[in-house]
């Protein structure tokens, strides 16, 4: 399928709340399966586990043939690695660490072709315009491309507003492990002052007119924040349900 728009970039700007699934076993064959499972979304994370470009291009390739859209996040905030990202077909990026409007501003710049931005111009002879079977790529991708920023630090939450005021800033995504480090509950994600915080920030990302997220394993977490109107929300996590029935198989059979 040749690409034309960003359904998921389309979505969340509709107010369309989009469920998701987070990959990190950097196996294109997981991928697939959990592409095939029904999600709105997968995220294929490239901050802590081992994806490289060539495996992340590889995952890409395998959610494209099911129904959810592929969101990629980098392990940092690198404009050359986001040009990498984008050529190789990633539409909707999720930058971590994102701390000021100055960083916030470089990632936009970083995900668009000139005027607006510093992309290199080279996606022709790549998988992002379908090794240039998509006319006029070049002139269209700045309008399908995606960014969204993690706010997982108190100097994020200090400067979100700022960060909201972006220009091509599409959605923020807060972080409850580093985000609770940061405001001294290292460990307690669930710690009532670090859920005080992300409320708040959902609510103001809304406001702002962009789409808020979140990852949380807990269900019921999960729908208090789509109830405050989280926009992109994460359900679980593919080595924690792995991990997790596995080792509840082999208990109920080591007791028995």
């Amino acid at each position: 399928m040749i690409p034309t728009s960003n359904p998921f970039k389309e979505a969340i700007k509709a107010g369309k709340p989009q469920i998701g699934f987070w990959l990190m076993l950097a196996s294109p064959y997981a991928t697939e399966i959990c592409a095939s499972c029904g999600f709105d979304w997968v995220l294929i994370d490239g901050e802590h586990c081992p994806n490289d470009i060539p495996l992340m291009a590889a995952s890409l390739q395998s959610v494209a043939g099911y129904g959810p859209q592929a969101v990629a996040r980098v392990p940092i905030g690198d404009s050359t690695l986001i040009k990498q990202y984008l050529d190789i077909g990633a539409q909707t990026i999720l930058v971590p660490m994102v701390d000021t409007a100055e960083q916030a501003a470089d990632m936009v710049r970083a995900m668009r072709y000139p005027p607006h931005g510093i992309r290199g111009v080279g996606a022709g002879s790549a998988r992002a315009s379908r090794w240039g079977a998509i006319p006029d790529y070049v002139k269209k991708a700045n309008d399908q491309v995606c960014l969204l920023v993690q706010a997982e630090s108190k100097t994020a939450i200090d400067n979100l507003d700022a960060i909201l005021a972006v220009e091509g800033v599409d959605g923020v995504f807060f972080g409850p492990s580093d985000l609770s480090a940061s405001l001294g509950y290292i460990g307690n994600a669930a710690h009532p002052e670090v859920q005080k915080v992300i409320e708040d920030g959902i609510r103001r990302v809304r406001a702002a007119g962009k789409a808020p997220g979140i990852l949380t394993a807990d269900e019921t977490l999960a729908k208090r924040y789509l109830e405050l109107g989280a926009l992109f929300v994460a359900v679980g996590i593919d080595v924690n349900l792995l991990t997790k029935n596995a080792r509840a198989l082999a208990q109920r059979f080591k007791t028995a």
